[in-house]
């Protein structure tokens, strides 16, 4: 535990200092990491370092919303994403007030929508991993969301590559309206993405980061965005 901590006060994107980490251990060696972290980027990094020490991880960490929102609220405004979103336009968007969307083009394919405590679980059957990383990415975007449990099954199953998540990092950075995504050239490595081009200002560049990370699948991202000087 004691290993746990150190690593995590020696990264600063962290920020152990300003969001402590709860660190516990079940008699069964288990490491229980919970609390509220920044965002994404820390959530993801703290369980890296974490499993790194120690073998078996418990999730409970949330991240930190732009907004505070209610659960209901929160899977009105999921369920209404997906809704807007061309590509799950043949897919029944489910929550527990009834169905929205018609399965015409790909009958087989739901998504059910869950939020308990600001936590978003998408559960459902898509066509690809795109869709599953995209319904992920839409339900990270919704302001209350604390975290996203991303349990949608791709029917037929597919093989995971860095090249389909790089083209799935693409499609998030062009449907995000405050990214300039043809300035942005994206590669990845072992799951590592690595963001570079020119952005107007440093929240351009932190938001094409963040955008990144909510991929799932994705496990590091290196930004190397430089901002333009007019």
């Amino acid at each position: 535990m004691k290993r746990v901590e150190l690593a995590f006060e020696h990264d600063r994107r962290i920020d152990f200092h300003k969001h402590r980490i709860k660190i516990a251990l079940d008699p069964d060696g288990t490491l229980i990491l919970e609390g509220e972290v920044g965002n994404i980027g820390a959530k993801k990094i703290a369980l890296e370092r974490a499993a790194a020490i120690s073998g078996g991880i418990v999730d409970r960490l949330r991240v930190a919303p732009s907004k505070r929102m209610g659960d209901g609220e929160i899977r009105d405004h999921v369920r209404d994403a997906l809704l807007e979103e061309a590509c799950f336009a043949g897919c029944s968007i489910r929550t527990g007030e009834g169905s929205r969307g018609k399965s015409t083009v790909a009958p087989q394919s739901w998504i059910d929508v869950a939020v308990d405590d600001g936590v978003v679980t998408l559960d459902g059957q898509v066509s690809s991993l795109s869709h599953k990383r995209i319904a992920g990415v839409l339900a990270w975007w919704v302001p209350g969301s604390r975290d996203v449990v991303n349990g949608l099954e791709v029917v037929p199953d597919q093989k995971v590559s860095d090249g389909e998540i790089a083209e799935a990092v693409k499609l998030v950075l062009e449907r995000d309206p405050l990214v300039n995504a043809n300035r942005i050239r994206v590669t990845i490595r072992d799951a590592v993405v690595t963001l570079e081009g020119l952005v107007v200002n440093d929240s351009e560049s932190e938001m094409a980061e963040m955008d990144a990370w909510y991929v799932f699948g994705v496990d590091g991202v290196i930004n190397n965005l430089a901002v333009q000087i007019e």
